[in-house]
């Protein structure tokens, strides 16, 4: 029997489906519907913005109205209004700061309470596998992943104080019920959610502060204060179910972690809205109440809002930045690395410290406190740089006009340091060497980890300003992947490799992602120029400041008029 003609195999060909273009297409259509997506994102932000400072876009009907609305007075900040936030007393925002570093203490405690319990937890509940021992963290972290995705959008959608205190409350729930949990499976479920609601606070923070510190500098300054606490909660952890797990009993770690939250809601309870979008609404709605017939309201109340644009445009705004904005892709690839490898010292430790040189857990919990001294070492680095680019700007330098370097050389600083400090680790964790000497590793750890992060964060917080909390969900929810994937490699692959093997394979792929801050120095500019997400950004701000100062100029010769007006009513009086 022959085989098919020539004819017949040629027209089967060219009937054949042609996928490759078609795929492409898709592809293509699919980025334009992000694009799209994120940049009615930016427009429809900053019109809200605009007519917040009274500075009201071109197709608007009128001073402080929106299409269509033109029986609708929308009310906006006053020059100095002493209710925004911006203009509020620095005694006030620092109180705000240390709320928020507070909270933010318990959320990280939280993450690493039961590090040092879980041995006793898995000896009760008769559970000898071991990568079971690494789950009480790694769903702790798995809210971690999925919490911010939902907590930051949100807070930028129905405002920050609320949202804080439902997720803190919350919080203290779930880690009550830890506290109670009655068997193996019912413990992970508990951390489970408790990480959910604890993530708030991490991904919600940043935008508080931005709502708060208009100047970038002072922004800065209080975000590296914000920062710093980060490291410490993870480093209490330790110590804290140390001691009491050989003493008191596993479960007082979690009851002790409960009073201190219990401690910290007082705080909470006493934190103000700062968004300032539900600040203006609130207004508004006062103004009503007190006379019926206004028609008064704020940008945000007459922003069209649905299920459909929450589910499409808010909640996926995290996910959109790590897939269309390199930027944010390449501060998640780094900071996720630099995240999980803090989180597998939290299995490493007890190899190193326990099973080499035979300390108690409590001990053991006690050589973390080397990172947190480090941790506050890269302060005065940071405040340090902060001068030297302030004494740069004043003479004028070119170099320091550049964005990328208000922040990023704190990076390219760290990024080695925290190299080092993983060789050091494990090449000086041997029997015949003193545990000192790995033990204050940590301080060369505590110094990058935190100048990577104070940069990077305050890097893409400045960038994408009034979608700052988005940014760092994105942040938040990638590195927390990691965090989770990893810890599970971690006793394996030091059994394979040995300590000094293992520390070595961490501080060769912490080298490779080193460059990253030197790409953002030497081609931060261009890369910028190119996301779609900022440039409208910018192109929006600018357009608002425009307007904004020319307001203001109406404003003054206005009043220059009326002044001359009433001087000459007065002449032709006399």
């Amino acid at each position: 029997m022959s085989g098919p003609s020539a004819d017949q195999a040629s027209r089967r060909s060219q009937s054949r489906p042609r996928s490759g273009p078609r795929h492409d297409s898709s592809l293509s259509h699919f980025a334009e519907l992000v694009q799209s997506i994120s940049r009615q994102d930016v427009e429809t932000r900053y019109k809200e913005e605009e007519a917040d400072n009274r500075t009201p876009g071109d197709d608007s009907q009128g001073s402080g109205q929106f299409p269509g609305e033109e029986e609708k007075m929308i009310i906006s900040w006053e020059i100095n209004d002493r209710e925004n936030p911006y203009n509020w007393p620095n005694w006030r925002k620092y109180i705000i700061l240390v709320t928020t570093m507070v909270t933010v203490i318990n959320s990280t405690m939280g993450s690493a309470l039961p590090s040092m319990a879980i041995p006793f937890m898995t000896k009760e509940w008769g559970v000898t596998s071991q990568p079971q021992l690494v789950l009480p963290i790694s769903t702790f972290l798995m809210g971690y992943v999925f919490g911010p995705l939902m907590w930051g959008p949100l807070s930028e959608q129905v405002g920050r104080r609320n949202l804080s205190l439902t997720c803190f409350t919350m919080f203290l729930i779930w880690t009550m019920a830890c506290a109670l949990a009655p068997n193996w499976p019912a413990m992970l479920v508990f951390r489970y959610f408790v990480g959910l609601f604890a993530s708030a606070p991490i991904a919600v923070t940043t935008g508080i502060l931005a709502d708060i510190f208009q100047d970038p500098v002072t922004r800065g300054r209080a975000m590296a204060w914000f920062m710093a606490t980060t490291v410490f909660g993870p480093l209490m952890a330790p110590i804290i179910s140390g001691f009491c797990s050989t003493s008191i009993g596993w479960r007082w770690t979690f009851w002790v972690g409960l009073i201190f939250a219990g401690l910290t809601l007082a705080m909470l309870l006493a934190l103000p809205e700062t968004y300032a979008p539900v600040l203006l609404s609130r207004r508004a709605a006062k103004i009503r109440k007190a006379d019926p017939s206004a028609q008064v309201y704020a940008a945000a109340d007459l922003e069209y809002k649905d299920l459909r644009q929450l589910a499409t445009r808010v909640l996926t705004r995290p996910v959109r930045m790590i897939l269309t904005e390199l930027i944010v892709t390449a501060v998640c690839i780094y900071l996720s690395l630099i995240y999980a490898i803090f989180y597998m010292s939290f299995e490493a430790f007890p190899i190193i410290f326990q099973d080499v040189y035979g300390l108690s857990p409590g001990v053991t919990g006690l050589c973390y406190l080397p990172i947190g001294a480090g941790a506050c070492l890269a302060l005065p680095i940071f405040f340090s740089y902060d001068h030297f680019l302030a004494n740069a700007q004043a003479r004028g330098a070119p170099w320091s006009k550049q964005e990328e370097f208000r922040r990023v050389p704190l990076a390219a600083i760290g990024g080695p340091i925290f190299v080092i400090s993983l060789f050091w680790l494990g090449w000086t964790a041997r029997p015949e060497v003193s545990f000192v000497a790995p033990m204050l590793a940590g301080i060369p750890f505590g110094i990058g980890f935190q100048l990577i992060f104070m940069a990077l964060l305050n890097y893409i917080t400045d960038a994408y300003e009034i979608f700052a909390a988005s940014a760092n969900a994105a942040a938040s929810s990638s590195r927390s992947i990691f965090a989770v994937v990893l810890p599970f490699a971690t006793t394996p692959m030091f059994t394979r490799l040995g300590i000094s093997g293992a520390c070595s394979l961490l501080g060769g792929l912490s080298l490779v992602m080193c460059v990253i801050p030197f790409i953002f120095i030497w081609k931060g500019e261009e890369i910028r120029a190119r996301s779609k997400f900022c440039i409208a950004l910018k192109e929006r701000k600018l357009e608002m400041e425009r307007k904004n100062e020319e307001q203001q100029r109406r404003k003054a010769a206005a009043a220059a008029n009326g002044a001359s007006s009433g001087n000459e009513t007065e002449k032709e009086t006399v």
